[in-house]
């Protein structure tokens, strides 16, 4: 059966998508994922959200996909091993060093290789898959062709963005963000956490959005340069993915309302239930699901465009005295 995988934000999130039908939820360990901290999660609420997960029936895992210095690994190894204690179900990382790690460490956890990993090819994954990687979040480059062969030719799990944002450059390793601000913080276990560089722990102030203009030397040559950064919410493409025997179709979201990430698993859950009942051979009629689906993008599209208006504004505030 394929899963659903749905983002949480908070415990009310996860109770949420649990109960509109996510096979699997995913969590931001505070500190650890590419999330404003609001977005993450303490220790003792990642806990929690194990148990809401499992209650339900689902499974959860965490998200620990930033990129680390030598420094941090004990430090993530030891949360580590707290979240396994506690029940976890596997953990989503980008970092190749933190991975093999946690893979020596934990030899029975499954790893999943985060889009932050940026894999483009069959090579990438073999690597990937010698580290301890059952599976992997493709790329958003990637066509259904390219998919086919990963999946023939490879002992590993394909994970397919459905609902998320594509990327001018490589998606989940945003170099960009800093451009305006960067200021460095360190938590209460010492962590050291960058806002504006969500490659290290902290948030993404989608600066690539500004109204960017392309000058060579004093000489105008754009009055707009368009960055590519818009969000995508599948639909053609799910009884293409199912077919396919894609293994795990991934919703991003937690910066959204909890309603609104309900609704958009819900909407997910009912179309995959409803496409598998489908009779083979069957056409499948998606128009009374694109009617819903234009609604449900709206209001998407109204909370990302105020989120984002609201992190450009934060992007240029004075950065605050740094650590030493």
């Amino acid at each position: 059966m394929i899963e659903l995988l749905a983002p949480a934000g908070n415990l009310e999130m996860a109770a949420e998508v649990t109960r509109a039908g996510a096979n699997a939820i995913y969590v931001g360990p505070r500190g650890w994922s590419r999330r404003r901290d609001t977005f993450e999660m303490e220790d003792g609420a990642v806990r929690e959200a194990i148990r809401v997960a499992h209650d339900g029936g689902a499974k959860l895992r965490v998200a620990c996909n930033t990129h680390m210095q030598s420094k941090e690994i004990p430090a993530l190894l030891s949360r580590m091993e707290r979240f396994v204690m506690d029940g976890v179900d596997g953990a989503i990382m980008a970092d190749i060093g933190a991975i093999a790690a946690v893979h020596r460490r934990f030899p029975e956890l499954p790893l999943h290789a985060s889009i932050g990993a940026n894999i483009l090819n069959d090579a990438d994954v073999a690597f990937y898959r010698e580290i301890g990687v059952c599976q992997v979040v493709a790329d958003t480059k990637l066509t259904l062709r390219e998919l086919t062969s990963r999946k023939a030719q490879l002992d590993v799990g394909i994970e397919i963005l459905i609902h998320a944002n594509a990327c001018y450059t490589y998606l989940g390793k945003c170099w960009m963000s800093p451009y305006y601000r960067l200021e460095r913080t360190i938590d209460e276990a010492g962590k050291d956490l960058f806002k504006g560089s969500p490659n290290r722990g902290g948030l993404d102030y989608r600066v690539c959005l500004e109204a960017w203009q392309l000058y060579s030397g004093d000489i105008k040559r754009e009055d707009r340069v368009a960055l590519r950064n818009e969000a995508f919410f599948l639909l053609e493409d799910i009884p293409h993915l199912i077919d396919l025997g894609v293994r795990c179709l991934k919703i991003q979201g937690r910066e959204y309302t909890t309603a609104l990430v309900g609704n958009i698993v819900r909407f997910y859950r009912e179309l995959l239930d409803a496409y598998v009942a489908n009779t083979p051979g069957e056409p499948f009629d998606l128009n009374s699901w694109k009617a819903r689906s234009a609604v449900i993008e709206a209001e998407r599209d109204r909370q990302r465009h105020a989120g984002t208006l609201a992190l450009l504004a934060e992007a240029k505030l004075p950065v605050t005295a740094q650590p030493a």
